[in-house]
């Protein structure tokens, strides 16, 4: 294989193992307490919401 045929495998392969470092680091960050807490109420509402539909269905 010529010589530029393995340089872009080895730039295929340094993109793959970049990417998945850069994933690994910001799979870290943290959420801030009240947006958490407003992802938890929006959650309990559509719960509560879904409950009630199934009940008028049901």
């Amino acid at each position: 294989m010529p010589l530029i045929g393995w340089l872009f495998i080895l730039a295929a392969f340094a993109l793959v193992v970049g990417s998945l470092l850069f994933l690994r680091d910001s799979a870290n960050m943290k959420i801030p307490e009240e947006k958490l807490e407003k992802i938890r109420a929006r959650k309990a509402q559509l719960e509560k919401e879904e409950r009630e539909e199934e009940k008028r269905e049901g």
